[in-house]
């Protein structure tokens, strides 16, 4: 008897992601719901997350992972082997809190002043431990291995490319063949998943436009160079290039969300400022509107005497799902939950993820899964990053069972053909 025929047989991938996943993952409810509560009440803002990474590492102990933390970051990397050699599959939960002041009300709302998972990475991360203990007590009717990434920083502070720079792809030893990772959404129906193969979010950037005038008194304007008119035409100028130079299939959003300039109702001031973000769904579209910023602030400056810097900072690139990845995901999905409860995305959000940086580098997909409130219809629910938004605590199990079905169902489908 050879080795290959004594390894135990792998699930097909239809038997790995199939409805006994929900159940398992129901079981396992209470536990994500009390994991999830206790991030809830002591949010972190972030790299530095020694508490929340606390709370994590203690859920995962006695689970048979192999652990390490980052080095410049609050991270917490696991590796779970399955029974034979095989793929590697990395499934990922964000961390950090936002400055918002919760105002929910809930009896484990944030204890701490100014701070809240108003994101719902703390459900993220209580999901992700639950897919944890599902996959832990199945490793024995696996191949290969899944890597759970904990990751801080994703509100801004580019986590995951820290993660990446410090080896997270590799943890298992081997680059890590695909990716996935969901999002809850409180305007989607509880227990829906959503994705679309392409872009799944957008790119997002930050600009600043400096304009330079010559202030003086206000009585008497014809003597200075006023830089709040100049700014203002910046403003509408810069709205116009994009709804006039963007196709209307190649989406781009513009926001001026700071306007700023002067001390005083009696002086026209030297400066003004104007800053905001730029959101779009293909590089060459991105780094175009980049130089259109500048070209547009500089000419309208010129033309009334001023001067403009612009200054763009890149954010997080476009998120891409794999068009193959995500048709997994919808089968396994849907074996899991019901068809049902899957479907395609007809439109990409505006909004960023830094999870696009493991996309660039492995193929995968990130899913958007539904947790309106029960009292609420979805339109009516407050919306991420509000300091109402709250979520439908019954769809942790749905996470769990989704995250495991992908897993499963990506290293069923991938097994070593000698394992089988």
């Amino acid at each position: 008897m050879t080795a290959a025929s004594r390894a135990p047989r792998p699930e097909t991938p239809e038997a790995a992601a199939g409805p006994a996943l929900l159940e398992e993952a129901r079981r396992l409810a209470p536990g994500a719901v009390a994991l999830r509560r206790a991030l809830h009440r002591g949010p972190e803002l972030g790299l530095d997350l020694p508490a929340t990474q606390r709370l994590v590492l203690d859920a995962l102990d006695g689970l048979g992972l192999e652990i390490r933390t980052g080095r410049a970051l609050s991270s917490v990397t696991a590796v779970l082997t399955g029974a034979a050699d095989g793929p590697t599959i990395l499934l990922r939960a964000d961390m950090d809190a936002l400055p918002v002041t919760e105002d929910t009300g809930l009896p484990f709302a944030s204890r701490t002043a100014g701070l809240m998972h108003a994101c719902g990475h703390d459900v993220h991360m209580a999901m992700l431990v639950g897919a944890a203990r599902l996959l832990a007590a199945r490793r024995e009717r696996f191949p290969g291995r899944v890597v759970f990434m904990f990751q801080p920083g994703e509100e801004g502070e580019h986590g995951a490319r820290h993660m990446i720079e410090e080896g997270v792809l590799e943890a298992s030893g081997a680059t890590a063949d695909a990716a996935f990772a969901l999002h809850v959404q409180p305007n989607l129906p509880a227990g829906a998943v959503r994705l679309r193969p392409g872009p799944q979010m957008a790119a997002s950037d930050r600009f600043r436009v400096l304009v330079r005038g010559r202030g003086g008194h206000a009585s008497a304007p014809h003597t200075t160079c006023d830089p709040v008119p100049v700014a203002c035409e910046i403003v509408l100028a810069l709205q116009t290039a994009v709804t006039r130079g963007v196709a209307a299939d190649d989406s781009a959003v513009l926001s001026v969300t700071r306007l700023t300039a002067g001390t005083a109702a009696g002086v026209i001031p030297d400066t003004a400022e104007l800053a905001g973000t730029l959101r779009t769904l293909s590089e060459p579209t991105r780094r175009r509107l980049h130089e259109t910023i500048a070209r547009v602030a500089g000419g309208v400056a010129a033309a009334h005497g001023a001067t403009a810097e612009a200054t763009v900072t890149p954010g997080y690139p476009v998120t891409v799902n794999d068009p193959d990845f995500t048709d997994l995901v919808l089968r396994a999905a849907g074996n899991a939950l019901g068809t049902g409860a899957v479907d395609v995305m007809p439109a990409t959000p505006m909004t960023a993820e830094d999870f696009s940086y493991v996309l660039r580098a492995v193929p995968g997909a990130l899913a958007f899964l539904g947790a309106c409130p029960p009292d609420l219809a979805p339109h009516e629910a407050p919306s991420l990053h509000s300091s109402r938004m709250a979520v439908d605590e019954e769809v942790l199990a749905t996470g769990i069972a989704c995250e495991a079905a992908v897993a499963l169902a990506f290293l069923a489908g991938r097994a070593p053909r000698a394992a089988r």
